[in-house]
């Protein structure tokens, strides 16, 4: 039976798992009900399993009993765990029961078709030429979670540091139901954070004069931040500055002593990013001075470009192309300007990321609600083909791994007995 139809059998076990973690979201690095409902589902399988140190990941390594001659290679699967600071308001059944936390990223999603992927890798144990390593992360969501993880060692967790590395990430929106994307080279943008502190000093909203304003020199340096971009970078390497946070004073007739911003910087280049650190402050400080003002700036350097092995896509693209037909491949022509710390993965192994809608059917995917919105609806449906995506992607590679890596038999040498 293909795996496929193993996979579409589970469709309503993964469902139920599924709807259990989006009942109970958590945020952050610590996730202790989301790692104890990730350790029921693979109770009784086959995996090695490693808690995190510093945080509540779950690493779980399969060995795989194909036989084979040399080393035996290693396939990393990757999904994240948490949740976001978002309060649902989808009105599903299984809506959140955490105030104020949502899974509005998919994450339950990724998490649903990772422990799938284990019970299928499982049961296929022996057509598995070498060993796989799941790794449920927390803390995607700003906290940097897959840095923890390669810290405490899970790109070696197989004994040797892994071959290729698999990650998928669900949208509910962009794609139309059931479409896998992906893309060569840059796919997704680098994210930095800037905190901006103006310092002025106090006083009467009558007498400008005898204080010193820090509102109109933020206001100027929001809109400043908007013409820089469009002045100093080019447009066909493009630079995303959003402002979202804008803060000062206390009443109308009292001039603050400080006024905060905070933006989210997206570039798509690291030549783009290192413009930004060296040109903001600049530009800040330039601002401040021109007002007789001071300026705190803080540059937060966040996750780096998600920039995937050519080799690795193109062969993700024949697996899900298999498996399911060209219909249901979408190659990207441009880059998203979101950020993930699969980032930090792929800089260090070869690897894709592979995107798949999980639009409601029937839905317009052009004006659903995307991810992070407090209205963002994830389709069950995509469960199980996203389950057998991983199973299949680690059985296929590590096929062809193991037979680029056994010993060319000797000059002469025959297959047959004489």
């Amino acid at each position: 039976m293909p795996i496929t139809a193993d996979a579409r059998d589970m469709q309503a076990d993964l469902a139920r798992f599924r709807h259990e973690l989006h009942r109970e979201p958590e945020i952050g690095l610590v996730l202790p009900r989301t790692q104890e409902k990730v350790l029921k589902a693979l109770d009784g399988l086959p995996y090695e399993i490693t808690l995190g140190q510093d945080t509540t990941s779950v690493t779980a390594v399969l060995r795989g009993e194909a036989p084979g001659t040399g080393t035996r290679p290693a396939v990393l699967l990757r999904a994240d765990m948490d949740g976001l600071p978002v309060q649902e308001k989808t009105g599903v059944d299984y809506t959140s029961r955490i105030d104020g936390a949502m899974h509005a990223c998919g994450h339950d999603l990724h998490t649903s078709m990772l422990a799938g992927a284990a019970t299928l890798l499982a049961d296929n144990r022996h057509r598995l030429a070498g060993d796989v390593v799941l790794m449920f992360q927390p803390g995607e969501e700003g906290f940097d979670g897959a840095s923890h993880m390669i810290r405490e060692g899970v790109l070696e967790a197989a004994g040797r540091r892994v071959d290729a590395a698999y990650g998928m990430h669900v949208f509910s929106a962009l794609e139309p139901h059931g479409t896998f994307c992906t893309k060569p080279g840059v796919m997704l943008s680098a994210s930095d954070g800037l905190v901006v502190t103006v310092l002025g000093a106090g006083g009467h909203g009558s007498a400008p004069h005898s204080a010193k304003d820090p509102v109109t020199a933020a206001a100027e340096i929001v809109t400043a931040l908007q013409v820089m971009v469009t002045r100093q970078f080019n447009m066909f390497d493009p630079v995303v500055l959003s402002v979202g946070v804008l803060q000062a004073g206390t009443k109308r007739n009292i001039i603050p002593e400080t006024a905060r911003i905070e933006a989210t910087i997206r570039t798509f280049s690291e030549e783009s990013r290192q413009k930004m650190m060296d040109s903001v402050p600049r530009l800040l400080r330039g601002i401040a001075a021109a007002h007789g003002l001071e300026v705190d700036v803080d540059y937060q350097q966040e996750y780096p470009l998600t920039i995937t092995d050519e080799d690795e896509t193109h062969t993700a693209e024949a697996v899900i192309a298999g498996m399911f037909g060209d219909s249901r491949l979408s190659r990207w022509a441009t880059p998203l300007s979101g950020s993930e710390d699969f980032s930090r993965v792929l800089a260090e192994v070869p690897g894709t990321f592979i995107g798949l809608s999980a639009v409601p059917r029937g839905a317009d995917h052009a004006a659903s609600a995307f991810n992070h919105s407090p209205y963002a609806t994830f389709d069950d449906g995509v469960l199980a083909d996203g389950a057998a995506l991983y199973a299949e992607l680690a059985i296929s590679r590590l096929a062809v791994l193991a037979a680029a890596d056994a010993p060319a038999a000797p000059v002469g040498a025959s297959s047959t007995l004489s």
